[in-house]
């Protein structure tokens, strides 16, 4: 394997468990680079990788081929150092979560987190969207009120400043928020942090934070929001978490009762799900189920 279309055909046939959506346009070779990085790059387009995380692949399959003292195609990277990630402990890290955060529900409003919290699920998300300030204060009021007594923690979406002064238990914020919203307010403030993430470019900025938890997706294709990225699927996946596992980690999007020991496999300690309890005729009976399914996965 000593030309760049034979080396990159044979990481393709080997990682074709990470392909995700359609395949990019190849990259121009690069003279100046190995045959071998040539070839990770031409394989990454095929997989479909985006050009930002192909990067960061690359990248760190040089630092394990400069570790291990030569390339292997067959081990796909990932150890942490050979993406530059810090070791632990981390001295500005955000408060620790469980790693398993179990059932996660994604709910519209602070009526859904009461059920929710009365139905014993674990871990809550209200995602409630809204113009109106005084609105969204309120209702995140009431979604703290909602879980005091009980065991759930509740992650507020987005409304940073409103789960401050009601005293949430933490925030999960997208990429977008993250870039704008002041991290170091919010962990002097003592909130837990979710980080949503989509590849591995994401990953690496999200765990530059040293964030309470990753949500690792969409695993499954979704209709609940639009997203820049194909579903990234198990096989990607596995490679998420095995990469990540110093982190709590949440997988998210078209996950549901079928779909929890596939996604259990990869190693995350937590399936959020939006429909698979909002859009069910009977929610409490629902979320039952899905909790019961991951209770009997992990004990077989």
């Amino acid at each position: 394997m000593t030309d760049t279309h034979t080396l990159s055909q044979h990481l393709i046939q080997r990682h074709a468990a990470l392909q995700a959506g359609d395949s990019l346009p190849l990259p121009a070779e690069d003279s100046t680079q190995p045959v071998w990085k040539n070839a990770v790059m031409r394989a990454c387009a095929t997989l479909g990788f985006l050009p930002h995380d192909a990067t960061c692949i690359a990248r760190a399959w040089q630092a394990q081929t400069d570790r291990l003292q030569g390339f292997d195609p067959d081990h796909w990277p990932d150890t942490p150092e050979d993406f530059g990630i810090a070791p632990l402990p981390r001295t500005h890290a955000f408060p620790a979560c469980s790693q398993a955060l179990g059932l996660y529900a994604v709910l519209p409003d602070a009526a859904w987190v009461q059920r929710m919290a009365d139905a014993g699920v674990p871990t809550l998300q209200l995602r409630f969207k809204s113009d109106d300030p005084s609105a969204i204060a309120r209702e995140v009021q009431a979604a703290v009120r909602a879980v005091e007594g009980s065991n759930s923690l509740l992650f507020i979406n987005d409304h940073w400043q409103q789960a401050i002064a009601a005293g949430a238990y933490g925030v999960h914020l997208g990429q977008e928020d993250m870039a704008e919203a002041p991290l170091e307010t919010l962990r002097a403030a003592g909130l837990r942090l979710g980080l949503s993430t989509h590849g591995y470019a994401e990953m690496l900025k999200a765990d530059a934070a040293s964030p309470s938890y990753l949500a690792l997706g969409a695993v499954y294709p979704t209709t609940l929001k639009r997203m820049a990225t194909a579903p990234q699927g198990t096989g990607r996946l596995n490679a998420y978490a095995a990469l990540m596992k110093h982190h709590s980690l949440v997988g998210i999007g078209g996950i549901d009762e079928s779909r929890i020991p596939q996604v259990l496999q990869s190693g995350v300690g937590s399936i959020a799900v939006v429909r698979a309890i909002t859009g069910a005729t009977d929610p409490e009976a629902a979320a039952a189920r899905l909790q019961k399914i991951m209770r009997d996965w992990k004990k077989h």
